[in-house]
């Protein structure tokens, strides 16, 4: 198991993960980053508050991700994401369900 400090919304998280999965990791860690400092100031923010509010931004990205699939023409629905869609996709619910659970012991 590999362990990294991630740096979301400017505070540092250290996290274990699989050995080889740490570039990886480190993208979805970005991309949390990015939502963290969309959901307000930081320093205004308490660590479970701010983790709440960039899962609640992540899931609304996802939720808008879904409608849009959803709606697209029935002639769409026999071309799949594709493995990489369908994984961005699982990632971004496994790391709103993390996020939730996060804040949700830091409260």
């Amino acid at each position: 198991m590999a362990q990294m400090k991630l740096e979301i919304g400017g505070r540092s998280f250290m996290v274990t993960c699989q050995d080889g999965e740490e570039s990886h990791l480190t993208r979805l860690a970005a991309m949390v980053d990015g939502k963290a400092r969309e959901s307000g100031d930081p320093a205004g923010l308490n660590e479970s508050r701010m983790l709440l509010f960039t899962s609640l931004l992540l899931a609304d990205e996802l939720h808008s991700a879904q409608a849009a699939l959803a709606e697209k023409p029935a002639a769409a629905d026999t071309v799949s994401p594709g493995p990489m869609g369908e994984q961005a996709i699982a990632s971004l619910e496994k790391l709103a369900d993390r996020a939730e659970q996060l804040a949700n012991s830091l409260e």
